[in-house]
């Protein structure tokens, strides 16, 4: 299944992409932030720090029970800073249709299109 995020910055295609990774799993309006988690990633290029990034947010969904609705991220060259708030799951609230496996390099891209808007994109494995 393909996710994309859209974005006047780089920042927010990113925050975008986390936002339809956890669409793919359940509807995000039903994900509380009530508890924040802070996250770390880095790469040699824009397309391996998302890739980077979305994997992570699997490994941190995964470990700690929990769903994501709502991220703030800080681009520094090749490092992601972010904060990603959420809930633990809640199987009744929630009811997770999919659990992704992975986020891949099929269709993986970063860019900006020709007005200017930043697109973040690739394939998950579900």
């Amino acid at each position: 299944m393909g996710i994309r995020g859209k974005g006047l910055t780089k920042e927010q295609a990113f925050e975008q992409a986390a936002l339809a990774l956890t669409s793919v799993i359940t509807s995000i309006d039903k994900v509380e932030p009530e508890q924040k988690v802070a996250i770390t990633c880095q790469a040699i290029d824009d397309e391996l720090l998302l890739l980077d990034w979305l994997n992570t947010l699997l490994y941190e969904m995964d470990t700690r029970k929990m769903l994501f609705s709502s991220f703030e991220i800080h681009l520094d060259k090749n490092t992601l800073n972010a904060v990603a708030w959420g809930q633990r799951i809640d199987i009744q609230k929630h009811q997770p249709t999919v659990e992704v496996k992975a986020a891949t390099y099929m269709e993986l891209s970063v860019r900006q299109d020709e007005s200017g808007t930043w697109i973040a994109q690739c394939v998950v494995d579900v």
